[in-house]
């Protein structure tokens, strides 16, 4: 078969793949999820009813607004866009049923919005390869890298995190600017951190990039763009008098992680794993102790009256550290997909060394990797090594959904796998830093998108702009 008569054969593959993954997605939306759907569902309803009230308004000091549905009870620790976007998916599902009964079908419609992200993200990340290298195969790879991607659909449709709702925002950050438009780069960046705060690891790469791409008028109009951003999507909260009971709702986000790793596969929860196997070894014995899953997440303040210091300055530590180590070494690059990669290994680091991070909080390197590895496929094997932890590291935890089980046994090794996979991941961030090195080198002498047709591409770009 010639290259002309495979090439309807490969269309009807990647169809039938696109179809099956489609229809699995579809099927998990009324599944139940992790216990954050039931906090969307309340959020979804209250922001639906009067989003500017869910954090409460005025008071002296500022006062924290509780939102209630039927018998439940809760406080919104997400910032405004997050909000919306949930007020919009309760106020559509509020036509289909008035009465707001606690079903599959709530389930789902709280699940929409990142349906509808992921399904953005993956034609953005296909078109963004595609206009970068003109290159209709590596297009095609990232779309199948990032929609059959088993970590986004466990993370998306099957347990039902927001995360997607933040990663278009800020992958489009990094492509706007590579495109020359940096004011909208600042403006999407903006709205990715308005919907998760997680959106702020990118921030460093984003000021990097608009600094080697433009210099200083390139990294003031980011800046602008993004403050006059932030400033629309804030002003119906300042208008009612809200602000502060916005900003004390994102201070309790930090003070209420209260752990040294909410089943996040990463140091901390090593730790975690250590300090409870020591401390059962009198009624269990080494073997036992060391060999028994790890059942509990520990609390700094635990931690501390053990006798422990507390770990936040080192964790933070390291974090800022790390995270400076890497701006250094792409420092001369002005190469999409090695910003790609350094936002990415932010992440990862972030993820690794941080405490207070949970299982899902690595999702935002997946697509970041994708797309370095469609423009540069040298970085393709970190990218599937990444996506196979991140899909471990929800699955361990939590199956398909709170108690439909499906999870890989965590005793199948012996030790708990949770805690290998710990291991594999700090194996795989001092990887990924060797990667990010060869790679920033690489992008010096040849940037990925060398083409001519990247080349004519990014000239009509900035030429239009």
């Amino acid at each position: 078969m010639n290259a002309v008569q495979a090439a309807p054969a490969r269309r009807t593959r990647l169809w039938l793949i696109l179809a099956i993954v489609t229809a699995i997605r579809l099927a998990a939306l009324p599944l139940r999820g992790t216990e954050d759907v039931l906090t969307w569902k309340i959020w979804a309803i209250a922001a639906a009813k009067n989003v500017t009230a869910v954090y409460g308004i005025g008071g002296h000091p500022p006062v924290r607004g509780e939102v209630r549905w039927l018998h439940h009870t809760t406080t919104v620790d997400y910032p405004p866009v997050a909000l919306y976007e949930l007020g919009a998916a309760g106020m559509l599902y509020r036509l289909f049923d008035p009465g707001l009964a606690d079903r599959p079908a709530l389930t789902a419609a709280v699940k929409i919005p990142g349906l509808l992200f992921g399904i953005a993200l993956t034609l953005f990340l296909a078109w963004t390869v595609a206009r970068l290298t003109g290159d209709r195969e590596r297009a095609t790879w990232v779309a199948l890298a990032y929609w059959a991607n088993p970590a986004t659909v466990l993370n998306g449709e099957v347990l039902g995190y927001l995360d997607p709702l933040m990663m278009l925002p800020a992958i489009a950050s990094l492509v706007l600017l590579h495109l020359r438009a940096p004011e909208w780069a600042g403006a999407s960046l903006a709205i990715a951190m308005l919907t998760k705060p997680q959106a702020l690891l990118v921030a460093p790469i984003l000021a990097l990039g608009a600094w080697r791409t433009g210099g200083l008028r390139a990294l003031v109009t980011a800046a602008a763009g993004g403050l006059i951003t932030a400033g629309v999507i804030l002003l119906p909260y300042a208008l009612v008098g809200a602000l502060p009971n916005v900003w004390l709702a994102f201070g309790s986000f930090y003070a209420r992680r209260d752990i040294l790793s909410g089943y996040a596969a990463n140091m901390w929860w090593i730790v975690n794993y250590a300090l409870r196997a020591w401390y059962q070894v009198p009624q269990l014995g080494w073997i036992g102790a060391f060999l028994a899953p790890v059942r509990r997440i520990l609390a700094v303040s635990t931690f501390q009256e053990r006798g422990f210091p507390n770990p936040r300055p080192l964790a933070t530590s390291l974090v800022l550290l790390t995270s400076a180590w890497s701006l250094w070494r792409i420092r001369r690059s002005t190469d999409l997909a090695v910003h790609a990669l350094g936002a990415a290994f932010i992440v990862h680091a972030f993820f690794v060394l941080s405490v207070g991070v949970h299982e899902h909080h690595m999702m935002l390197a997946v697509p970041l990797l994708a797309l370095a590895a469609a423009l540069r496929p040298s970085i393709r094997p970190l990218f599937w090594t990444v996506s196979l932890i991140v899909a471990l590291n929800m699955n361990l935890f939590y199956g398909i959904g709170l108690g439909l089980g499906w999870s890989v046994p965590r005793g199948l090794l012996l030790v708990d796998l949770s805690v290998l996979l710990s291991i594999a991941n700090i194996a795989a961030l001092a990887w990924h830093s060797r990667v990010l090195v060869r790679e920033a080198a690489d992008a010096v002498v040849q940037p990925s998108d060398d083409s001519s047709a990247a080349r004519s591409h990014l000239a009509r770009s900035a030429a239009a702009t």
